[in-house]
């Protein structure tokens, strides 16, 4: 008989409300996907690479050379305060930041070693550590900033057992957003404790108001100890594709690889070629630097559109995700109350205990607002007012 190693662990609540959406026929701003494709060009680049002779077979471990050199440049025009990353030892393509966040963990975590994790957090994270032997500490974030309390965070480590240290920003779900504090506290307490640091930079160019995003990779203090991981499926809103990246000092990439190439080896051919066509073809990063204010511009719809409601929306400077209160509407716990907002409103969302390995309940569900502005329209109408009979 198996006994399971994580018994406690079903399907993700992103997979469950995605199901009930579609059995209700709720619109889904439950889990954190568009409804609309990635840009003509990229397509077209796709169906070129993937009728191409020789784009049929494995391509190399770390990735396609050309990628690789395209995000390395990348990262020089778009951080030009750090050192521009070598594309041989410290870039690798990977099968999305779901495998790096995993690749990573087995990299660096042996039984035993703590690994510190900002609450709420993406499910995968406790999982995917205890995986590994390695023991999760917890640290909630304070609400309504979500900002990390580094005092606490600091309480929270153990020295000579605290391995690595996880950080989310832009923030899934909240959409906090880290400042020059924030990395200066979180790279003093590395350096103290000799922690690693696993740097989940997937929204990196959402944020907004005008404020600069900010990566690990910048920091000189932070740079030689951190994995700093982003994604293609966000950018380029392909989720379906699965491909993202990660920035490392060589031997932190080296031990990466190590792993890597024995849960997935390589992503697939025609959709590296695809990437690299997209970002040898924008030698300015337009698409890039036009995201946040792509999506600021959905952010500030969708609040727009439940304004004067009875809903407690609280702010979001980053990602894009639209945290809300509803205790106006209701006294359940916030599963429940999600469930019955499928059934009742028409509109699937995340309840936010789902990102809280004990199940805390803070009162609050997770609109996705990465949709079309009809969809955003349409869900908020229905949003707007008095909550319907059920």
């Amino acid at each position: 008989m198996l006994l399971s190693k994580i018994p406690e662990v079903g399907v993700s609540i992103f997979s469950q409300m995605t199901a009930l959406a579609q059995q209700t026929g709720a619109l889904n701003l439950a889990q954190g996907f568009p409804d609309y494709d990635p840009p003509l060009g990229l397509r077209e680049a796709l169906a070129r690479h993937a009728l191409a002779p020789g784009s049929h077979q494995y391509a190399p471990m770390p990735g396609l050379p050309r990628l690789r050199q395209a995000i390395a440049a990348q990262v020089g025009r778009l951080q030009p305060d750090a050192p521009t990353p070598d594309p041989d030892t410290e870039v690798t393509i990977l099968a999305g930041a779901t495998e790096g966040l995993y690749a990573v963990l087995a990299a660096a975590v042996r039984p035993g070693d703590e690994v510190v994790i900002l609450e709420p957090a993406y499910d995968l994270y406790g999982p995917a550590v205890r995986l590994q032997g390695g023991v999760p500490r917890y640290v909630r974030l304070p609400a309504p900033t979500f900002r990390p309390d580094w005092a606490a965070v600091r309480a929270a480590c153990t020295p000579g057992r605290t391995r690595l240290i996880m950080v989310n920003s832009p923030h899934n779900p909240s959409g906090a957003v880290f400042d020059q504090a924030d990395w200066e506290a979180l790279a003093t307490l590395a350096e103290e404790l000799d922690a690693l640091v696993l740097a989940d930079e997937v929204y990196a160019p959402l944020v907004y108001d005008g404020v600069a995003p900010l990566s690990a990779w910048q920091h000189p203090r932070l740079r030689p100890r951190s994995f700093v991981l982003s994604s293609f499926g966000k950018t380029y809103h392909a989720t379906g594709w699965k491909v993202g990246y990660c920035l490392a000092p060589a031997p932190l990439t080296a031990e990466l690889r190590r792993v890597h190439q024995f849960v997935t080896f390589a992503v697939n051919m025609p959709t590296q070629h695809a990437l690299a066509d997209a970002l040898e073809a924008d030698p300015t990063d337009a698409h890039w630097r036009g995201l946040a204010s792509f999506y600021q511009a959905k952010r500030d719809a969708f609040r727009a559109g439940l304004a004067g409601s009875a809903w407690d929306l609280l702010p979001v400077p980053g990602g894009y995700f639209q945290l809300a209160g509803y205790a106006a509407f209701s006294e359940a716990g916030d599963l429940a109350f999600a469930q019955d907002m499928a059934q009742t409103w028409g509109v699937a969302v995340v309840p936010v205990s789902a990102f809280y390995h004990d199940g805390y309940d803070p009162g609050l569900v997770r609109f996705c607002f990465a949709k079309e502005l009809p969809t955003l329209v349409a869900a908020t109408a229905r949003l707007h007012g008095p909550r319907p009979a059920p």
